[in-house]
């Protein structure tokens, strides 16, 4: 199952970083039911197969606090069996999902507040905490136009629009990327997911970057959402994934190279809020 999902993480069948994150600690309970010959073999298996689900994507900052924290908790309880460390492991996987969903679930409630009824929104990529705060904004009964960017090359747009098309009170849009500029004028709010926050930047799907530029010089908002688990001030170094230039052009290249990274770089200061379960922040740089 561990093998499993890294590899899954590392192709990107799953989106959402707080999906990865909790998919990935679930992985580790296969550990749970296995046999050893000692703690410390039983240590050693839990950290290696960790260390292979954080490297599956290591951009993803929720998914490389949350296996450290479960990996920490065993190491901290110094177990003298292996059943106590198996259920000090369960225990910091169950805390840790607990947390990543019901603080995806409260800074999508959060970010719907400041949905409004009649409101043009425009969003990139896939973020699950953007489609529940549209969602839930919705069932409160206000109407949105939702333009959507279709997050080339790997068109994880496509099923944000899809799921929105399924909302009542929701009129989606799909557009290329390259079009956001087109729309900013007749938009209220970019609504965005993220990554991480590290510091004083921002990372989130490539293509992220000239849509909150170019929404600042239109003047158009950006508000940004997502769990707490997500704003990194220490101990987390950002690692971008350059991915497979197939996704780019489906045959090979002669004569030129090309490059496929999976994230972009933006300066917070380009942002106008960072919505969490913790609140409504607009001061930066922002603090975890």
């Amino acid at each position: 199952m561990i093998d499993e999902t890294a590899e899954e993480i590392r192709e990107m069948r799953t989106h959402s970083s707080s999906v990865v994150a909790v998919k990935a600690a679930r992985a580790l309970e296969a550990l749970l039911d296995s046999d050893y010959p000692t703690v410390a073999a039983y240590v050693r298996a839990l950290e290696r197969n960790s260390t292979a689900l954080r490297r599956a994507n290591p951009s993803h900052a929720s998914l490389v606090t949350t296996q450290r924290e479960v990996v920490s908790r065993v190491r901290d309880a110094d177990p003298a069996s292996i059943p106590e460390a198996q259920e000090v492991t369960a225990a910091a996987i169950d805390d840790v999902v607990a947390r990543v969903n019901m603080g995806k679930h409260d800074a999508a409630a959060a970010t719907a507040e400041h949905i409004t009824d009649g409101q043009t929104l425009l969003t990139h990529d896939y973020s699950s905490t953007v489609l529940e705060a549209i969602e839930l904004a919705a069932q409160d009964g206000a109407h949105l136009d939702v333009f959507v960017t279709e997050a080339r090359p790997r068109h994880l747009g496509r099923k944000t629009v899809r799921a929105l098309a399924q909302l009542d009170r929701v009129d989606p849009t799909l557009i290329v990327d390259g079009a956001a500029g087109h729309v900013l004028d007749d938009c209220d709010r970019v609504l965005l997911g993220m990554d991480c926050i590290v510091a004083d930047t921002y990372y989130n799907r490539v293509g992220t970057y000239p849509i909150v530029a170019a929404a600042a010089d239109a003047g158009t908002p950006v508000t940004v959402a997502g769990s707490a688990a997500k704003l990194v001030a220490d101990g987390f170094q950002f690692t971008n994934d350059f991915r497979d230039t197939s996704e780019v052009i489906r045959e090979p290249p002669a004569g030129f190279t090309v490059e496929n990274p999976a994230y972009d770089a933006t300066p917070t200061r380009l942002l106008d809020a960072v919505v969490t379960e913790d609140g409504r922040r607009t001061e930066f740089p922002l603090e975890s």
